[in-house]
C-alpha cells in the first residue's frame, strides 16, 4: 500500500503514478487507519521545516512496526544529490523513527514543485523569510541551493520527473 502526504499536489502525482506502476492503492494519509494488514508500506511524503508531513501519524496506525517493511519516499524542492540535503532530511525522519525501525527503512529522495501563488499565507510568509536570509548570504559563501532559492523566489518551479521512480521501483522489485 502507498499512504502519501502532499500538501500542494507534487506529492500526490509521485504516489499516484507510483501506485499505478505498481498496480496498489494510494491514499492520503489522514485516510490510512488499517494498514497494520499490510506487509510492506510505501509512505510518499512533502518535506516542511524539516519534517515529513503526516509520517508522525501515519506511523501510529502500524501495530506491528517492527514487522512492516516500510519504505520512505521524500518529496521537497532540495537536490536529493546534494548529500548536505540528503543528511538533514535522513536526520528528520530519524526524529520521528527511532531504533531499530529507522536502520531497516529504505529512504528515498525526489525533487517536488512550488507554485508560490498557491502558497497559504504562512508559507509565503516563511519563504520569504528564508528568501530575505538568502539574499544577505555572501555570494562566495552561497551554495547551489540558495543561488536555486534566489533565482526561483516568487516562481512556478516544478522539478516532478516520473522517471526518477524507476530507480525506486527497481529496488522495490527486487
Amino acid at each position: 500500500m502507498i499512504v502519501y502526504g502532499s500538501r500542494y499536489g507534487a506529492t500526490k502525482r509521485y504516489a499516484v503514478e507510483l501506485a499505478k506502476r505498481l498496480k496498489v492503492q494510494a491514499v492520503e494519509f489522514q485516510h490510512a487507519r488499517n494498514i497494520s494488514a499490510f506487509r510492506t508500506i510505501i509512505y510518499v511524503g512533502a518535506l516542511y521545516a524539516g519534517g515529513v508531513l503526516g509520517l508522525d501519524k501515519t506511523l501510529k496506525h502500524i501495530k506491528n512496526i517492527d514487522y512492516t517493511q516500510l519504505i520512505i519516499i521524500t518529496v521537497g524542492l532540495a537536490d536529493p544529490q546534494n548529500p548536505e540535503n540528503v543528511e538533514h532530511i535522513r536526520a528528520g525522519i530519524k526524529n520521528i523513527v527511532q531504533e531499530p525501525v529507522f536502520g531497516k527503512l529504505r529512504i528515498f529522495h525526489l525533487r517536488g514543485a512550488i507554485t508560490y501563488a498557491k502558497l497559504g499565507f504562512m508559507h509565503k510568509v516563511m519563504m520569504r523569510m528564508v528568501y530575505h536570509k538568502a539574499k544577505k548570504t555572501p555570494k562566495e559563501q552561497q551554495t547551489q541551493e540558495i543561488k536555486a532559492m534566489i533565482a526561483t523566489y516568487n516562481k512556478q518551479v516544478d522539478f516532478v520527473d516520473f522517471n526518477t521512480l524507476d530507480p525506486i521501483l527497481r529496488q522495490i522489485q527486487a
